[in-house]
């Protein structure tokens, strides 16, 4: 269940923002590449939302900065990695 997870974040990531799968990377930083603006972000964080069945705070959207603080911020919502 834990990797299906993570699989799910991360086909989330490349599909929401239309990232081709080689140019992604965990390090990924919200507005280093030019998808994740902040239409590619509320476009990520509703797909996040409709996968993992949770209503993202708006203080968690703001801070959603980075592939691996997303993962941090879903920990709240008790989704494992």
């Amino acid at each position: 269940m834990k990797s299906n997870n993570a699989e799910i974040y991360k086909e989330t990531f490349i599909s929401s923002l239309s990232i081709d799968q080689k140019n992604f990377s965990e390090d990924l930083k919200y507005n280093e590449i030019e998808e994740w603006d902040s239409i590619g972000h509320m476009t990520l964080i509703a797909a996040l939302e409709e996968k993992f069945s949770i209503s993202i705070d708006t203080d968690d959207i703001v801070d959603f900065s980075s592939f691996k603080k997303g993962k941090e911020i879903l920990k709240k919502y008790k989704i494992p990695f």
